[in-house]
């Protein structure tokens, strides 16, 4: 019953953790597409191109990267459990 709880426990902190990541990910990759729209383009509509940027980011590997955020805390609790029960 207690790996139940933690488990539990666990992925509703994980989902907390993966929002509050992507969120701040996304408000930086956005905030550098308004910068460089400001700076260098300056050419049709500002808000299309920022919308195309953020597509872009939506398909990049960095956005896919923050689910290392579920990957890799379960990996080590299930080392854990296995190093103080087996090992």
């Amino acid at each position: 019953m207690g790996y139940l709880r933690l488990g539990f426990f666990a992925f509703v902190i994980l989902t907390l953790f993966y929002w509050a990541l992507s969120w701040y990910f996304r408000s930086l990759a956005r905030g550098g597409l308004e910068r460089e729209w400001d700076e260098e383009v300056r050419e049709g509509d500002r808000d299309e191109w920022i919308d195309k940027g953020m597509a872009e980011y939506d398909a990049s590997l960095k956005k896919k990267l923050v689910l290392a955020v579920y990957v890799i805390p379960v990996i080590v609790i299930i080392a854990l459990v296995y190093l103080t029960n087996y090992a």
